[in-house]
């Protein structure tokens, strides 16, 4: 009010006018408090409407930037196995990504992240459309199978436009991880069937006291009828495991011989 008082008293508006001049202080001051709290009002208002403006802008801006990274999905540059790192420099070339610096909330970062999670999150369901559609192609993940041609039976079907690329590939290697490992454990047990075979045949030529002296006719006629020839690959596999038996043989009886001396 004292502030007030020193501008009215410059003002020639005020100087000239006699019944102003005149007017009761307490009047004055009551119309200037009455002028301050409209100015206040209308501050507030203003201050209102630019937090208003500047959160729409802001919205706007985070809205610009997930339409970008709908568009790197779409081109299948963004999937849900990408990186920011990986992506920084395609993204931060782009004006919608300058828009976003220095403004309070989430950061480029964070909707990345935010992005990449929920395509993450959608995994499951993309994994059992692509398991789906494998069955009915009946495609079948192998060791050998390459992610090329798994893609392809994929791709082929209409379905698959809502998959996410980067759910593709986990689903791949998910799939090629579970095949190596059944793989490995068929090979484990035909190796162990096999060999409990081949013990067996050795067996039956130690009951039958056959040594590294006797010939291969007379080993193969102590088994021919003890064993299924169809079981082995030929009957040159079961001369190759006479060989064999015959090198034990002459190994063992050396070895017996050298702790005899």
């Amino acid at each position: 009010w004292s502030e007030a008082q020193v501008l009215l008293l410059e003002n020639n508006d005020f100087k000239s006018d006699i019944s102003l001049l005149g007017m009761d202080k307490e009047d004055a001051l009551i119309v200037f408090e009455d002028h301050i709290r409209a100015l206040e009002v209308e501050e507030a208002e203003e201050r209102e409407n630019e937090k208003r403006r500047q959160k729409r802008l802001q919205r706007k801006n985070r809205d610009n930037f997930l339409t970008l990274l709908d568009s790197l999905h779409e081109d299948g540059k963004l999937t849900s196995v990408s990186t920011w790192v990986e992506l920084y420099p395609v993204i931060s070339a782009d004006l919608k990504f300058s828009a976003m610096l220095g403004q309070p909330g989430s950061t480029p970062l964070d909707l990345f992240k935010f992005y990449v999670d929920q395509l993450k999150a959608n995994y499951h369901d993309d994994k059992k459309l692509i398991k789906e559609i494998l069955k009915e192609r009946k495609f079948i993940v192998q060791g050998i199978t390459s992610f090329e041609d798994f893609a392809t039976a994929v791709c082929e079907d209409q379905r698959s436009a809502s998959l996410d690329p980067g759910n593709v590939k986990l689903t791949y290697n998910s799939m090629l991880e579970k095949a190596v490992i059944i793989e490995k454990e068929k090979l484990k047990e035909e190796n162990r069937r096999i060999r409990k075979m081949e013990g067996e045949v050795k067996n039956h030529w130690i009951d039958a006291g056959l040594s590294a002296n006797d010939t291969w006719e007379k080993a193969k006629a102590a088994v021919i009828d003890k064993i299924d020839y169809q079981a082995f690959d030929s009957e040159i596999k079961i001369e190759d495991l006479w060989n064999d038996f015959i090198t034990e043989s002459e190994n063992t009886c050396s070895h017996h011989h050298s702790l005899s001396k």
